[in-house]
């Protein structure tokens, strides 16, 4: 028996009937009080017409997003200025939509946004406000820390919670020889003139903005429980940084960028001392140009130490052999010959 093709299209489409919505009334053959379906208006997903473009302060509120998101990120001050535009842009959409659209649902999360661009905005200007140094400390920040882009921030960091500024009368001595820990501490002379000394024999001088014990504080990391080998005394008044070993230790462990800046300023130090051993008839001016200069030695040999300085394996290596003999160990300030080494 075949189908008819009436029926064969009908198992195929299907047609759907308008949907229809149930309103108290008649429905026919119900004999009056029933439920009348009547149908419902299709869903229009396309636009038909287009409303009129919005007002001016709805345009500049979308420049200003745009100009937002297109600072480059090469400027200096990109995330102020992004943070500063989207505040702008939520300011005019605030205005736009409570004058001429009275739309609250716009107005009220745009107020969000502002709040939060805000918060962003002030902690970065916080973040950049000037940073107030010690004015004894800012020769030191100037000298050595500034040229190796340690920011105000952190140098205030590390001078202001585990450091003290003492000072020494002439003749007053910072440390003894065979009696002075050289676990204690490490410091920078801030102002004055000191004298190292062993025994009696004089070794070199110590100027401003440079480390006092940084030879021990070097050789003494492999090794502690050790003694100052020299003696160290104010030739003039002086006044230092000092911080606590442990302290300083624990928190440049904390900051790698600070415990590298940290290694290449002591041994830089350590090298300027070697220099001054060389030449232990240097006046004053002449080792502050070094220091500021320390490229100027002729000498093949210093030369040599200066280049094997730069590695930690290297430093440990020659402190070790300047130490075998009279000091052990304890302390790396170099002597002449014919005196145990410093």
């Amino acid at each position: 028996m075949s189908a008819s093709p009436e029926m064969t299209s009908s198992l195929f489409y299907t047609t759907l009937a308008p949907l229809r919505s149930a309103v108290p009334g008649s429905v026919p053959g119900a004999g009056g009080g029933g439920l009348v379906m009547t149908p419902m208006e299709p869903n229009v997903t396309s636009c038909e017409e287009w409303e009129e473009a919005h007002h001016l302060l709805f345009h500049v509120g979308n420049l200003s997003l745009l100009l937002g998101l297109v600072i480059p990120t090469t400027l200096t001050l990109h995330m102020i200025l992004l943070r500063l535009m989207l505040m702008t842009g939520s300011c005019l959409f605030i205005t736009w939509a409570t004058l001429y659209r009275c739309n609250l649902d716009v107005m009220v999360w745009n107020v969000v946004f502002l709040l939060v661009n805000f918060m962003h905005f002030f902690y970065l200007v916080y973040k950049r406000r000037p940073i107030k140094i010690d004015r004894e400390l800012k020769s030191v920040y100037k000298r050595m820390f500034e040229p190796l882009h340690v920011r105000e921030a952190l140098f205030q960091r590390l001078t202001g919670q585990f450091c003290t500024i003492q000072s020494l009368k002439k003749g007053q001595v910072y440390a003894a020889e065979d009696k002075t820990s050289v676990d204690e501490r490490l410091s920078i002379l801030l102002k004055g003139k000191m004298k190292v000394s062993y025994r009696g024999h004089f070794l070199h001088n110590i100027y401003t903005n440079a480390f006092i014990d940084s030879p021990e504080f070097r050789s003494t990391q492999m090794n502690r429980g050790e003694k100052f080998q020299v003696t160290i005394m104010a030739e003039e008044y002086c006044k230092f940084l000092c911080w606590s070993r442990e302290r300083l230790t624990y928190f440049l462990e904390s900051d790698s960028f600070l415990n590298e800046v940290f290694r290449y300023l002591i041994g830089k130090d350590i090298t300027n001392k070697l220099y001054s051993l060389n030449d232990p008839t240097l006046t004053d001016k002449a080792a502050k140009k070094m220091e500021r200069q320390p490229s100027l030695c002729s000498q093949v040999s210093m030369m040599q130490m200066r280049n094997s300085m730069g590695s930690t394996s290297d430093t440990d290596d020659i402190l070790n052999q300047i130490h075998r003999g009279g000091s052990s160990g304890s302390s790396h300030h170099l002597l002449p010959p014919r005196h145990p080494k410093r």
